[in-house]
């Protein structure tokens, strides 16, 4: 048991220290990289390289490294990453996110693997429920994991707050949903930060990436020979066509197209907010250093509510909370058509983050809820699709960042948030009539773990 909870600390420190990097860095992007949108185009071309990846990817590299070589030359991706920003341009950062997209997807797979493995031979020997042990394993992951939308931004708004130039500034008419279109970095409320600040904050992300991969490769234990059974079974994956077929076989479903724009808005609104939020609103009106700030909001209030609503959904059923994620959202997106962004207005820079968290909290635990419910049969092609048409919604939202106004990227959230709801009302009626008893809200904690590993 010390031996096999020692592993699950060293995988969770980690993803803490190489997602602390990361996690802080993609939030700057479309602030710190806006000349000609290449922050943001970066961004769109890593989720399109994670789609890609993770169609085929993953089992062939687990297969020939094993679980502790690939979480190691996985993460050496993100290291790419955060390397290419020292000297940020079209030459440098498309490569390395494209680079980032590829090692995505096993890293996370290989992560789930050894996790799967370890909390199945630990329970063999126990004589304990193995699937209790995994849950168990996950849990500690995710508690240690989610820190680091925290710890990364806050760093980056500790090191942007040394500025010392302060610029003062009267008209914020290109602020806000009828932003101008320009570059927001030179018409804020601070000025540009400097080259050092940035190669400092660079630094600290990079040496936390190198951390990382040290920690997996000198204190993770490999997985030992006694459980090439184990492993085998896990890893005994179809091939790349025979996955990529079953994906798009399982659109066959009509209960999965139903929920096709569901999982798009998933990605289009979390993209919003890392993307167009933090830059027209946070950076154009506060300044760069309030970034980290404001989605330590936004992930406080996410990770909280997330624990939050997969308890209580038990009692109120998920119609009622989607409901809430609905009202919540459709609120935030008239405010912020409406709303005239100011410094002197901060706590409302805070407000909008945190309502955000709250109804992504309700998307993606009551999302991922219901895909292992409806297809329990097909998990793996459901969740495929899932992960294709999430990350689907990231590539559109970061794609079209720079050519259209924040206020058209608003009305175009407002009118897909309104056609998901739509299709999910279907997706209810659907089940309701095909099944009129009670329908299994238990399997969703089955799921819960598994369903979560989304990110990049």
């Amino acid at each position: 048991m010390e031996r096999n909870l020692k592993n699950v600390l060293v995988i969770s420190f980690g993803f803490l220290l190489l997602f602390t990097a990361y996690g802080g860095l993609q939030n700057l992007q479309s602030s710190l990289h806006s000349e000609e949108g290449l922050g943001v185009a970066s961004l769109s071309v890593l989720y399109a390289a994670l789609i890609l990846s993770s169609m085929f990817l993953p089992p062939i590299l687990i297969k020939k490294l094993g679980c502790k070589w690939t979480i190691a030359g996985s993460m050496c991706c993100y290291i790419a990453f955060s390397l290419g920003n020292f000297h940020a341009s079209w030459y440098t950062l498309i490569p390395t996110s494209v680079i980032l997209g590829i090692g995505g997807a096993p890293l996370w797979s290989a992560k789930c693997t050894y996790l799967t493995i370890a909390g199945n031979s630990y329970a063999e020997k126990a004589g304990k429920n193995g699937k209790d042990i995994i849950n168990q394993y996950f849990g500690v992951f995710f508690l240690i994991f989610q820190s680091s939308g925290i710890w990364g931004n806050l760093i980056s708004s500790l090191v942007f707050g040394q500025a010392s130039t302060k610029v003062e500034i009267s008209d914020v008419a290109c602020c806000g949903a009828h932003d101008c279109m320009t570059n927001t970095t030179n018409t804020t409320g601070s000025a540009e930060p400097s080259n050092s600040l940035i190669y400092i904050l660079l630094g600290i992300y990079t040496a936390s990436g190198v951390l990382a991969v040290l920690l997996i490769v000198a204190f993770l234990d490999q997985i030992k020979s006694n459980q090439a059974e184990t492993e085998k079974e896990i890893l005994e994956t179809p091939s790349f066509w025979s996955t990529f077929l079953a994906t798009f076989q399982h659109l066959k479903d009509k209960r999965q197209c139903l929920l096709i724009p569901l999982t798009i808005y998933s990605g289009l609104e979390q993209g919003f907010l890392s993307g167009d939020y933090t830059k027209a609103y946070v950076t154009c009106a506060l300044g760069i250093h309030y970034v980290g700030y404001v989605m330590i909001c936004f992930s406080a209030v996410n990770s909280f509510c997330s624990l939050l609503f997969g308890k209580i959904s038990q009692f109120t059923g998920r119609k009622l909370l989607f409901a809430l994620a609905a009202v919540t959202n459709t609120a935030c997106i008239i405010a912020l058509l409406l709303w005239k962004p100011h410094a002197k207005q901060l706590a409302v820079f805070f407000i909008f983050p945190a309502l955000w968290g709250l109804s992504d909290a309700i998307w993606q635990t009551q999302t991922n809820g219901l895909y292992g419910i409806l297809f329990e049969k097909h998990k793996e092609a459901a969740f495929a699709n899932y992960r294709l048409w999430e990350s689907l919604g990231f590539v559109i939202s970061f794609g079209y960042s720079t050519k259209l106004q924040i206020y058209v990227k608003l009305y175009i959230l407002l009118s897909t948030l309104v056609l998901c709801m739509v299709m999910y009302g279907a997706v209810e009626y659907l089940e309701a009539k095909s099944s009129p008893g009670t329908p299994p809200a238990t399997k969703k904690e089955e799921v819960g773990p598994l369903a979560q590993d989304t990110h990049v």
